[in-house]
């Protein structure tokens, strides 16, 4: 067997599992069934990062693979899927980081907007960079033009709190969760509509097990909290403690995932892969108890090998596994545990 397989396998099984639902649920959704939940797709291919084409066919990707059709299979309401572009005069401002903020702007519309109208967005994105724009979007998805207050659950086997001072690699991929936070760059986040910053305190990492030594160092000195990759696996309680408190101190909570968290098995074409990540069925289930908590607002899954990178189709179906896990929680709100 030929490495990987077995958990291809398994990833083949729960999709298998989810469309073997599909007559019930179908059906509700064709007949308007109250109970089927609205999920709302954003496709948002902008990257920004120096020396890489500035779009990313990853977003399209996940799309082009039937995930409409199995949310709907699992009882969902799923809006059309909506494509962050920039307009014409856009595409010719300065700089990629510029264009990325103007990007993440259109982002923050969107979210906002399927928000308002009841439905949990979903972002299909090119990589963590997006990260400033969803957040941005949930902050304007209140009743009034009052900022809401945003928790963030960010699962990557990177921090991604570095700043341009304390960076290694200079990939402005590694200082989404630092931007956010305000620490750097902020007239990128500002220009990516996230305005005020988010606090430290409304902050968890999940799955970080690679940073820089200066990036720890922030780290260490912040007031975030951490979940570590066991608690992942098998800590449900500590993931609900987390998300309770993070339910006390805020408004709506953003659940972020880059792929590049789980076993590099599942994620063999992605060029940041750690050792020692969970499957992608190991943190759906993680996910499903996250988004049972009511202020679990949306979801995102970032940086998916696609093309050449995914020829298995593997990633695809992870991917596929982490959002339906999310949108079980979300109809699981209410029921006994």
């Amino acid at each position: 067997m030929r490495p990987g397989t077995a958990t291809a396998t398994a990833a083949g099984i729960v999709l298998s599992g989810l469309i073997g639902l599909g007559a019930v649920a179908l059906a509700r959704v064709a007949e308007g069934d109250d109970r089927a939940r609205p999920v709302s797709l954003v496709k948002m291919p902008y990257r920004g990062e120096r020396n890489l084409p500035d779009l990313s066919d990853s977003p399209d990707y996940l799309e082009q693979g039937g995930i409409q059709r199995l949310l709907e299979q699992q009882g969902c309401r799923v809006k059309p899927a909506s494509t962050v572009a920039l307009t014409a005069e856009e595409k010719k401002a300065y700089g990629e980081w510029n264009r990325l903020g103007l990007a993440n702007e259109h982002l923050a519309r969107i979210v906002a907007t399927d928000r308002k109208e009841g439905h949990l967005p979903v972002g299909l994105l090119a990589n963590c960079s997006a990260l400033m724009g969803m957040l941005g979007g949930l902050q304007r998805s209140g009743p009034t033009s009052r900022p809401l207050r945003v928790g963030l659950v960010f699962i990557d086997a990177h921090a991604d709190f570095n700043t341009p001072e304390t960076t290694l690699s200079g990939m402005l991929g590694g200082m989404p969760v630092a931007v956010s936070a305000g620490l750097c760059l902020t007239r990128l986040r500002l220009r990516s509509g996230l305005d005020p910053a988010v606090s430290e305190r409304h902050i968890v990492l999940a799955g970080v097990r690679d940073t820089d030594p200066l990036e720890q160092d922030l780290l260490d000195r912040s007031a975030i909290e951490l979940l570590s990759v066991d608690d992942i696996r098998a800590r449900p309680a500590s993931i609900d403690r987390q998300m309770k408190r993070l339910s006390e101190l805020t408004d709506v909570i953003y659940v972020h995932v880059d792929m590049d968290v789980l076993d590099p098995k599942e994620v063999a074409g992605h060029p940041l892969t750690v050792p020692n990540g969970p499957t992608s069925l190991e943190l759906g289930a993680a996910l499903t108890e996250m988004f049972r908590h009511e202020k679990a607002a949306a979801f995102g899954v970032a940086s998916t090998p696609s093309g050449d990178h995914d020829r298995d189709g593997l990633s695809r179906k992870a991917a596929y596994n982490l959002i339906l896990a999310a949108v079980r929680g979300l109809q699981q709100r209410g029921s006994p545990r």
